[in-house]
């Protein structure tokens, strides 16, 4: 048994005997050396003093200990940590084990798009003390994968501070989705599309050039588990455009893409036969390079519900349909590539196709917003999405 005696005052904290620091924080480390075994930290500061540490703690030596006690107004960093994490997540994320040293991680507990409100992780890591960090927003991740990390700063924080910032997280006033959400971020399910697509210009369509825009159109759509239920080619005639895009949403397709016609030429009429099939919140140009002609608009209410056509089966304008099935959407989405979608392996369509699949409406002040990091730096290698492009 261990000899008590008098607390003392030491540098701002309390040093005591061992025996009494049972529910005390440790306020230092301490170090264990084992022989041919271990030698590191037995105890790590901050610490919660058990009755069975007592002993092992007096084996190395420390009949005294350094601690911290915690007032009735303050948490210790481990409980604020958890407080905190349990107020950040929204849909889609789940915490990864238990805090250590104030710390705790944030994972994705599906596949899908990691989702950030700025202005509520900004109010979050104001109040000093605790902090939250996160990847980029519109970031694409796989289930498991770590998305954020947050923690009280100091070992012992003032109780009004957390409860502040759970007050913050809580309460997320969206104005990107316009709706009260929980949470800080969430990872949004990205929907598998039934994707058409009408290659547009006179050159593919008369068969003049090969068209290269269709395999990669068709690689991008399989990349996000979709399919592409038909391709039509089409020249620049913005009737037939039009006429070959209805018959794709009367084939199921939920999601709608054409390729070229998208400059300022006479002859590029794409974006007109889209506005003639009376797609709303048409926007046309983005604050990204390449892909500043991109369009963006949205066919309200349609659903594809005809008869089923066999795999395979070919159209009279050379394209190939899957079969048939209904779908209902409230709007389905349609996106204009300009042509820079066959030269750069990297556009605005990579971009926005993830948001578009999660349910984001994407509008002028969407494609506005990507001119802060929306400049391709063209390297010899793209290594996107780890890159600054796009964030």
């Amino acid at each position: 048994m261990c000899d008590a005696s008098v607390n003392r005052a030491h540098g701002g904290m309390l040093t005591i005997p061992v025996e009494q620091a049972v529910g005390a924080v440790l306020a230092h480390d301490v170090t264990e050396i084992r022989k041919d075994a271990f030698k590191g930290a037995a105890f790590r500061k901050g610490h919660v003093i058990r009755s069975e540490d007592v002993c092992h703690l007096q084996r190395l030596g420390k009949d005294r200990v350094f601690v911290m006690t915690i007032g009735a107004d303050e948490m210790h960093e481990d409980d604020a940590a958890l407080a905190l994490a349990k107020a950040l997540i929204g849909e889609g994320v789940a915490i990864k084990g238990a805090p250590r040293e104030g710390k705790i991680t944030l994972v994705a507990e599906r596949d899908g798009l990691f989702s950030v409100d700025h202005d509520a992780l900004l109010a979050f890591n104001m109040l000093g003390d605790v902090m939250c960090a996160t990847l980029h927003t519109n970031t694409v991740v796989t289930k498991g994968r770590e998305v954020a990390g947050t923690r009280a700063i100091p070992l012992v924080v003032k109780k009004s501070v957390v409860e502040e910032a759970v007050k913050i997280a809580k309460q997320v006033q969206s104005s990107k989705f316009k709706v009260q959400r929980s949470g800080v971020f969430e990872v949004k399910e990205i929907r598998k599309p039934r994707a058409g697509v009408v290659i547009t210009g006179n050159e593919v369509y008369h068969g003049r050039i090969k068209d290269a825009f269709a395999p990669i159109i068709a690689k991008k759509i399989a990349a996000v588990g979709g399919e592409v239920v038909g391709t039509f080619y089409a020249p620049d005639d913005e009737k037939m455009i039009e006429e070959r895009l209805r018959e794709l949403l009367a084939s199921g397709a939920d999601l709608l893409i054409t390729t070229g016609g998208m400059s300022v030429d006479p002859d590029d009429v794409t974006r007109f036969a889209v506005r003639n099939l009376g797609a709303s919140d048409l926007v046309y140009g983005s604050a990204v390079l390449p892909g500043a002609m991109v369009l963006v608009g949205y066919i309200e209410g349609r659903h594809g519900d005809a008869e089923t056509r066999r795999h395979g089966e070919k159209t009279s304008e050379g394209g190939v349909v899957s079969p048939r099935r209904r779908v209902a959407v409230s709007a389905v989405p349609i996106l204009g590539i300009p042509a820079c979608g066959m030269y750069h392996s990297t556009t605005v369509f990579d971009l926005i196709l993830p948001r578009v699949l999660a349910g984001e409406r994407i509008g002028r002040r969407e494609l506005a917003e990507l001119g802060h990091g929306g400049l391709c730096l063209h390297c010899k290698e793209c290594r996107y999405p780890v890159c600054p492009f796009g964030k």
